[in-house]
């Protein structure tokens, strides 16, 4: 007895922006005839994100599946600790349907495996598991607060602030008493900003990053949250942050698809500066994941955490909507929901 899945695959390996002939779909049949402790799940919602650009790199072998988590369901059990109905985060990647004849020893990415959907999510979408009460606010929470050190009266620049990550690290050091600077790429995206809560923001596409910041913050950045990389941030560490600023690398999003790696150095400044640059792989969190949601949660209730979804609905719109993501058309994060039945 079996049923019919799906997954996407690479079709070609990348080379520059993904492009929907790069991916491949593939049916499988799946087994719901599970030995002793196994369970079969069911996607719900995928996460599209930018790392996985990076984690999928030219190199790559056709046939890889693609990477990522899911929130899933499960759908047949023979696992008392795992019954049926029960709701899941794990790193399963682009998939539908998935066997997983020991839950409890499933790698995953660095070694997260299989864990439960918080219980801090009330009765909003399961779905914020994978956003800003998941990975990315996990990634903000511990990125901002733990590599950032920010302290009340600072001043803080968060380039690609109005993705995932950047939104919710702009409001909390907006929470910590700081002067939040933030930088997007369209007007929609820059006036959801001042929405949240940022002191300033600009659009880069309209005003440079030097301009920008030579009115936002004559006197200097204290702490720079670094997700898109390029000469953006080489601006930034050159001109603008103080000596002995902090700078907290997430992402290079502006890099991801460069073929010609031409991005000027910032060693320079980080030398003549005294930076303290750190990058951040949330996974050196996990064990303190409950920590972080516990604490977004908290705030999410309050108000004073305010977040966006730009959802997707279907699995065959999967590589778009992750090529839309290097075009700028998602606002906050970008999940795929499984097409309702």
């Amino acid at each position: 007895m079996s049923e019919t899945g799906r997954k996407w695959t690479v079709a070609t390996p990348f080379h520059g922006v993904p492009k929907l002939s790069d991916f491949r779909l593939v049916e499988e049949q799946v087994s719901k005839s599970l030995k002793p402790g196994a369970i079969l799940v069911e996607a719900l919602f995928w996460t599209v994100d930018p790392y996985m650009r990076a984690r999928v790199t030219e190199a790559t072998e056709s046939g890889t599946q693609m990477p990522g988590e899911q929130v899933c369901r499960v759908k047949v059990s023979n696992n008392e600790s795992y019954p049926e109905g029960t709701l899941l985060l794990a790193f399963l990647g682009w998939r539908t349907l998935t066997v997983l004849d020991d839950p409890e020893n499933l790698p995953g990415l660095g070694g997260m495996g299989v864990r439960r959907l918080p219980k801090d999510l009330g009765d909003v979408s399961p779905s914020l598991a994978l956003g800003c009460l998941g990975m990315p606010g996990v990634t903000a929470y511990y990125g901002i607060l733990d590599r950032g050190r920010i302290k009340s009266g600072e001043t803080v620049l968060v380039s690609g602030a109005a993705g995932a990550v950047g939104s919710v690290v702009g409001q909390i050091a907006k929470i910590k008493g700081c002067t939040v600077i933030g930088s997007a790429g369209t007007k929609a995206k820059c006036d959801w900003l001042k929405e949240l809560g940022f002191d300033h923001v600009f659009n880069y596409k309209e005003t440079t990053v030097d301009d920008a910041l030579k009115q936002f913050a004559p006197g200097g950045i204290d702490c720079y949250f670094d997700n898109v990389g390029g000469d953006f941030s080489w601006h930034v560490l050159k001109d603008h942050i103080k000596f002995c600023g902090r700078v907290v690398v997430c992402g290079a999003i502006s890099q991801y698809n460069d073929t010609e790696h031409k991005e000027k150095s910032t060693f320079g400044s980080i030398i003549y500066k005294q930076l303290d640059v750190l990058g951040l792989i949330v996974v050196a969190y996990k064990d303190r994941f409950p920590e972080a949601i516990t604490q977004l949660a908290q705030w999410l209730k309050e108000g004073k955490l305010k977040y966006r979804e730009t959802v997707t609905e279907g699995f065959d719109k999967m590589p778009q909507a992750f090529i839309d993501l290097f075009k700028g058309g998602n606002t906050g994060k970008a999940i795929i929901k499984a097409t309702t039945k």
